[in-house]
């Protein structure tokens, strides 16, 4: 008999546009994808020759559960020379990829009679995850007249002595959104008033911040014994499919955390981790270079969606996203979705897909080229002019 939870389980509806657009295309049609959340660059040279290396050297073995220590290392020293905080490498967990950094979350915070706030609209597999622990989800709104930031009041009034974690995202997916520095100082300030909550900083694209400067909420010393940070490769060095990310727990949940990792996935792959370690001490103008083309390519495609009639965007604070206003269209976000692909070619996300506060919106990613970006939204003004 079927666990009960799995029935609450949700999916990624970039994945399911993905496919469906590999499908079209291997049937002959001519598709540009502004979907799916990776880089289009490939992964740079200096981490693919580490990889290689370690298999050729013999890394063909388990690993600790917790991941390589010089890895764990790696990454305090990092969050060091780039915040000014060195966590303690026994509360670094090396996982495969960020989202078991999320499900670990949650199942150890959620559960019945539990509350997780999550922002809406927000990454998708967090309200998955909480659904299938058992945890009653709350959103927050982020909304595009406060330029997709969260609200610390609004936030904050949410929380009850139900509420277990808080979910926090900037930049954000799906929107690009950066949550302001006072914004969040106002938020660590109020968190006093709730001792008895944890907060979850997704900061996975922490490192592809456009004109302000990036922050952590390692930053915030009063909150480190409540606080995850989740982080990883997969964006700022394009691993999307190397699967590596890390979690940064307070002690209190550390040895939880390892014990999930041990029952679920045991370790991370050895070549891998060796690959990642040489990400955070090679060259960083790898780094430099994708952020320059995303800032680029968000400010061409704001410029090109926004003389779109019916649609306006607002460019994006940091990651590879847009999320673009479709409410003056005689579109529903999963028409404006549906009908860009099936009929014109072109790849986007419903902003339902996101959560209820996506209505009204479509996400459409900035990892492509100058010219297939510019060739898929005068695909979208061509479908806006003759069926919007």
């Amino acid at each position: 008999m079927l666990n009960a939870s799995a029935q609450n389980l949700g999916t990624e509806s970039a994945f399911g546009v993905l496919a469906r657009a590999g499908a079209l295309s291997a049937a002959g049609k001519d598709i540009i994808n502004l979907g799916i959340g990776q880089p289009d660059f490939r992964t740079p040279e200096h981490i693919v020759e580490a990889g290689i290396k370690a298999l050729q050297d013999g890394a063909h073995g388990y690993t600790p559960s917790m991941g390589l220590m010089s890895l764990r290392e790696t990454v305090a020293n990092d969050a060091f020379q780039r915040y000014g905080v060195r966590p303690d490498v026994s509360r670094i967990q090396i996982v495969p990829g960020g989202k078991p950094v999320m499900f670990t979350a949650m199942m150890l915070l959620g559960g019945p009679g539990h509350e997780i706030l999550t922002p809406d609209p927000g990454f998708p597999i967090y309200q998955s995850a909480i659904n299938y622990s058992g945890a009653k989800s709350i959103s927050y709104g982020l909304v595009e007249e406060k330029g997709f930031a969260f609200d610390a009041d609004d936030v904050l009034s949410k929380i009850t002595d139900k509420t277990s974690l808080v979910i926090v995202n900037s930049p954000a997916n799906p929107t690009g959104g950066i949550t302001p520095r006072a914004e969040m100082d106002k938020f660590v300030k109020g968190l006093a008033d709730f001792p008895h909550v944890t907060i979850m900083s997704d900061e996975i694209y922490d490192r592809l911040v456009f004109d302000t400067k990036p922050l952590s909420l390692l930053s915030y010393p009063e909150i480190q014994d409540r606080l995850i940070v989740l982080n990883g490769w997969s964006k700022t060095y394009a691993m999307t499919g190397w699967r590596i990310g890390y979690g940064i727990w307070p002690e209190r949940l550390i040895d939880f955390a390892d014990r999930l990792a041990v029952n679920f996935h045991s370790c991370v792959n050895a070549p891998t981790q060796h690959a990642a370690e040489a990400a955070l001490k090679g060259d960083q103008s790898c780094v430099e270079d994708m952020l320059i083309a995303f800032r680029r390519r968000g400010s061409l495609i704001t410029s090109l969606l926004n003389d779109i009639d019916g649609i306006r965007c607002q460019a994006p604070g940091g990651a590879f996203y847009v999320f673009a206003n479709i409410g003056d269209t005689a579109f529903t976000s999963h028409q404006f979705q549906d009908t860009a692909l099936e009929d014109y070619g072109v790849a986007c996300i419903s902003g339902t897909s996101f959560g209820g506060f996506g209505e009204g919106y479509v996400r459409l990613s900035c990892a492509n080229s100058d010219e297939a970006i510019s060739e898929a939204i005068e695909r979208l003004k061509k479908m806006v002019g003759e069926r919007g």
